[in-house]
């Protein structure tokens, strides 16, 4: 039965940020080529780095970084530390581990109760510490932002009670319609991370949030823009976008 944990704040210098940056970018080959897609230049600026600032933002001083393919060169250009505010760790998979997998390989790194975990390859223009609070108020083990897209052909989508309970996960449907998607970024309950198979590939997405879901789930819904970088062409929307951050 889902059930919800009692409710605590969380603060956000009390959890630890970790950022999946494994993936081998295999579609983004033709525009990037020479690095890993995090490090992808938005006018001058790799991709990554927005991200960072989001977590800095959102006042959280910790983090790890996931890298798999070329992680050296992401640990070259960030170092031990961002903007002078954020430490960061890194956890290198040996192999591809897949987005659950790199969690579960990155727990020793991880020394608070609450992880705010984000998908390397996407930015949501959201308020990360609103969503912070929100978790900590609802006591779900774990949540998820669900950002409502015009064209959701490429992407699962998620259900949810009015009350923030996600009931289900759909599957890519390939149907260009609006609809509410997983955006890549969670509030994970360290107990979660631990029921995470060791050693093995594994993925959020199709294998862990399914069972996460049944033990309760909380969906968080932001109408602020989702972007992705897996394609030439969302890659190119993103420059768009993130470029005007910095202008």
């Amino acid at each position: 039965m889902a059930q919800r944990l009692a409710l605590n704040a969380v603060a956000s210098d009390d959890i630890q940020a970790l950022v999946l940056a494994g993936g081998l970018g295999t579609r983004l080959r033709s525009v990037v080529s020479d690095r890993p897609k995090v490090l992808a230049s938005i006018d001058g600026t790799p991709f990554l780095a927005y991200l960072l600032r989001q977590i800095v933002g959102a006042g959280v001083r910790r983090a790890v970084i996931c890298v798999g393919y070329m992680g050296s060169a992401i640990e070259e250009t960030f170092g031990p530390c961002f903007d002078n505010i954020l430490g960061l760790t890194y956890s290198y998979e040996r192999e591809a581990l897949g987005t659950a997998g790199a969690l579960r390989l990155a727990l020793p790194l991880i020394d608070s109760e609450t992880v705010l975990v984000m998908n390397g390859d996407t930015y949501v223009a959201t308020d990360f510490a609103a969503f912070v609070r929100w978790h900590g108020e609802c006591g779900w083990p774990g949540s998820m932002a669900m950002a409502r897209v015009p064209d959701a052909a490429r992407f699962g989508t998620v259900d949810a009670d009015p009350d923030g309970r996600v009931t289900a996960l759909h599957e890519k449907r390939g149907e260009a319609t609006p609809d509410w998607v997983n955006a890549g970024l969670y509030m994970l309950g360290r107990g979660l991370i631990e029921t995470i198979p060791a050693g093995r590939a594994v993925s959020i997405e199709r294998e862990m949030l399914p069972a996460w879901i049944d033990q309760g789930f909380g969906g968080w819904r932001t109408d602020a823009t989702f972007l992705d970088i897996g394609t030439p062409e969302s890659l190119a929307g993103a420059a768009a976008f993130l470029g005007g951050l910095d202008s």
